[in-house]
């Protein structure tokens, strides 16, 4: 069992051991190769090694059984570890297929040649079970060669193609890593495409576009599409013809893939193509789950929720939520009982406009507010309700020069709400949230640059406290836990927030009154926010019992 073709010593890949299981041996050889090669090589390729235990988890997700042939399609396949875990799973049935067609595809060439040695051990493997294998690896591109899939008829995905046999089954860990629109990859998947396209997205809608009816779908990514606007068209076109079954959810950035730096929250989808589904939606369920990572996979939390809960169709946007736990679903139930939005109430969200390379020479260390200079506001100005400016922010003037060239970038001294674009890493809270009052700054101008998003009343101006009750319930654990259950990246759009459901506004303006009333604001607001709903809501039920 442990011997192989001649192909094996040709690419000089490691020899399986005694008795080593076909996805143990893919997952060696994928580390193996990975300690060959540089970094830069898998960044260009986007490679990020399986862990067996996902493999493994996520192949347990398909439910195949009947089939007397299986054709499975692996796109980015590496080393094969996905394709060796599923076959090992549906040869393990009761009634396992007769034979299984697997496509794979793997452009970095030296790595196809060790998956083509994967794959033909697996295929020993799965022969003393009574399973045939027949595979094929690719080193084409594999949008390239599947693009014509994605129309551009009203459904994304054509019933058939004559040249292509659709497949009962998807796997895949795809590249990630983002490409211009410019790129052949952008243009040939345009239909899916906005802005700036991580290629996973464009593997997951082409993917998608080759399962037939009723074919299951499982991989796992960023969870980055999950909303934003740059993902709204694909989330349109992909969700209207694929129905999600289950949902994994890695807590921790980097536990799912610890040797690799993968920046984003992961999720696994499995999913059934089922083209219109939403038409036709009959109150199913979808299975959540979540872990902090590899370790606590097998024992992870897991609860059914609404299809209608996870994605919501009445919205343009598309979102997809993730409520892990009960919390989230009552957090979620709570914010999204609440009916105002920002242009409810007449207010706008926009990117602050300076952007430091462009605006170089306008920028200054020192500077005379307010007869030649503005104040300048980073991003590294704003904590959690408390503006701070002139700050000892490394790297960041503070000073932006007043003057013909720099009022197209400067905003008028008004009241509003800053906050941070972006949050770190690893941080607690993923919205910081400040009060910004124009009696706090000598200046008729401020400079806000671009990793900023301010809340502004256009033709106008916030009340005090507007602001203070905005900056308050955007600190909160409430609405970070709303925002956490749908956005798994960094960055903080105005988009989402421009969507963010918000309570009536005389309770945001008696939340700014108390917040302006109380020292040490930061340490108080979950309490300030428990108080203020839970006197909104009493007194929304006296007014009700008075009418009734």
């Amino acid at each position: 069992m442990a011997q192989l073709p001649d192909m094996q010593m040709q690419y000089n890949t490691p020899p399986p051991c005694k008795d080593e299981s076909p996805t143990l041996y893919a997952y060696r050889v994928g580390q193996w190769y990975a300690s060959l090669v540089s970094e830069t090589h898998k960044k260009t390729f986007g490679q990020y090694l399986t862990p067996v235990e996902i493999a493994m988890f996520m192949a347990q997700l398909c439910n195949p059984e009947g089939c007397v042939q299986l054709r499975v399609l692996d796109p980015g396949a590496g080393t094969g570890i996905l394709s060796c875990a599923l076959c090992e799973t549906v040869a393990n049935y009761q009634n396992p297929p007769e034979e299984i067609v697997l496509e794979t595809y793997e452009t970095d060439t030296a790595l196809a040649n060790h998956l083509a040695v994967c794959l033909s051990y697996l295929k020993q493997w799965l022969k003393i079970r009574r399973v045939l294998l027949d595979f094929k690896v690719n080193t084409d591109d594999f949008v390239m060669t599947y693009a014509q899939s994605l129309d551009n008829r009203p459904r994304l995905i054509p019933t058939s193609y004559a040249h292509i046999e659709p497949f009962d089954i998807v796997i895949s860990n795809p590249p990630y890593f983002k490409i211009p629109k410019s790129d052949p990859r952008a243009k040939a998947a345009a239909l899916v495409v906005h802005g700036q396209p991580n290629i996973y997205a464009l593997f997951m809608a082409v993917s998608a576009s080759l399962l037939k009816l009723g074919g299951e779908f499982i991989f796992i990514t960023p969870r980055s599409y999950a909303a934003g606007p740059y993902f709204r068209v694909f989330r349109k076109c992909f969700f209207e013809n694929m129905r999600p079954e289950a949902i994994h959810l890695f807590g921790s950035r980097r536990d799912a893939f610890s040797r690799d730096e993968v920046l984003q929250e992961n999720v696994i989808l499995y999913a059934r193509r089922l083209d219109g589904w939403p038409a036709q939606f009959n109150g199913e369920t979808v299975r959540v789950s979540s872990s902090a990572g590899i370790d606590h996979l097998l024992n992870s939390m897991q609860r059914d929720v609404a299809v209608s809960e996870v994605l919501d169709f009445t919205t343009k946007d598309k979102v997809l939520r993730i409520p892990v736990g009960d919390e989230d679903a009552d957090t979620a139930q709570l914010v999204r009982s609440w009916q105002g939005k920002l242009r409810t109430y007449g207010l706008e969200i926009s990117t602050g406009p300076v952007v430091p390379f462009r605006a170089a020479s306008l920028l200054a260390k020192t500077g005379n507010v307010p007869d030649t200079h503005a104040p300048l506001l980073w991003m590294q100005n704003v904590t959690t309700m408390q503006v701070e400016w002139p700050a000892e922010a490394r790297g960041k003037e503070q000073y932006i020069i007043v003057d013909a060239s720099s009022l197209p970038l400067l905003v008028a001294a008004k009241n509003y709400v800053l906050l941070r674009r972006f949050s770190a890493k690893e941080q607690n809270r993923r919205l910081t949230a400040a009060p910004f009052l124009a009696r706090n700054m000598s200046s008729p101008f401020i400079g806000l640059e671009n990793h900023l998003n301010y809340i502004h009343r256009p033709g106008g101006s916030l009340t005090a406290e507007e602001a203070y009750g905005l900056a308050v319930l955007f600190n909160s654990t409430l609405l970070d836990t709303y925002f956490r259950s749908y956005n798994g990246n960094t960055q903080v759009s105005a988009t989402e927030l421009r969507a963010m459901p918000l309570p009536t506004l005389d309770v945001i303006v008696e939340l700014g009154k108390h917040a302006m009333a109380l020292d040490n604001l930061s340490e108080k607001i979950d309490l300030l926010i428990e108080d203020s709903l839970r006197a909104g809501a009493q007194r929304t039920k006296a007014g009700q019992a008075a009418y009734g």
